[in-house]
């Protein structure tokens, strides 16, 4: 786990801050900022660009967890949550605003680092999840360009589909380009022309 991870700890309790700074000194990180109000998140977070939100809220409601999703970017860093009680309804707002871990039973010393980890680990899969599907959703779109590029080819020239593309790779290793970008620019003129 990398020392140098800016932890920011909203903690609305200045005792119960000071025993989570004390907790993460001693799993070895002491790059922590402490917020006490989760309406003073967003201008903490902006000054700070912590590498992980850590949460500990006795109660929270569903607008207070909507509200920490708005603004922690739970999207682009990991968000650990410790609560006292919880229920169905919770779980799912913390989980529908990109919280990483939701812990339930409140926030012991002993679990912070584990849960940290954790919520990082999980965080990280989550995220190259989605770098996956957005690549995988780009590949499934360019095909499809390239396929009506072929087609476009195919009627103009009166050529079979493999002498489409064999044009299409033609023209964009003359010009240094990709195929996908040959084929949208032919696509765009088609849309133009037609």
């Amino acid at each position: 786990m990398d020392v140098a991870l800016k932890i920011l700890v909203v903690e609305p309790d200045a005792t119960r801050a000071q025993d989570i700074i004390d907790a993460l000194k001693e799993g070895g990180w002491g790059n922590v900022f402490v917020v006490s109000d989760v309406s003073a998140l967003a201008p903490k977070l902006n000054e700070v660009d912590p590498d992980i939100v850590l949460i500990d809220l006795a109660h929270p409601d569903r607008d207070t967890l909507e509200h920490i999703g708005n603004v922690s970017s739970a999207q682009s860093r990991p968000v650990a949550m410790f609560v006292d009680r919880s229920d169905a309804e919770l779980t799912h707002a913390a989980i529908s605003a990109g919280v990483s871990a939701y812990v339930v039973d409140g926030l012991q010393k002993n679990r912070i680092k584990p849960v940290l980890e954790t919520a990082i680990a999980r965080f990280k899969m989550v995220e190259r999840m989605r770098h996956e599907l957005d690549a995988a959703k780009q590949a499934l779109t360019d095909r499809k360009t390239i396929d009506r590029a072929k087609g476009l080819l195919m009627n103009a020239r009166g050529v079979t589909e493999e002498e489409a593309y064999s044009l299409l790779r033609k023209t964009a290793m003359d010009q240094g380009r990709k195929v996908i970008d040959v084929a949208q620019a032919l696509v765009t003129a088609a849309d133009l022309l037609g």
